[in-house]
């Protein structure tokens, strides 16, 4: 029944390419139409929670980035 309250479980565990790969396949599915109006806000709320991994992904990449830049010091 898990996986009934939250059909988006899986994402979290997703890396950044697959996320980004994932929400491609969705967005393509919503353009090609033909879904009903259930099936349709059902991706589109999947589109929402890969594009949230997504970000959740560069920003740790930017935070990563950011430590080591101050870890180097300022350059000579």
């Amino acid at each position: 029944m898990a996986a009934e309250q939250n059909p988006n479980a899986d994402i979290e565990a997703l890396s950044y390419e697959e996320a980004r790969e994932q929400l491609v396949a969705v967005v393509g599915k919503l353009e090609a139409g033909g879904a009903s109006l259930e099936d349709s806000l059902a991706l589109w709320e999947r589109g929402e929670a890969l594009a949230r991994r997504c970000e959740e992904w560069l920003e740790g990449a930017r935070k990563r980035l950011a430590a080591a830049r101050n870890q180097a010091g300022p350059e000579s």
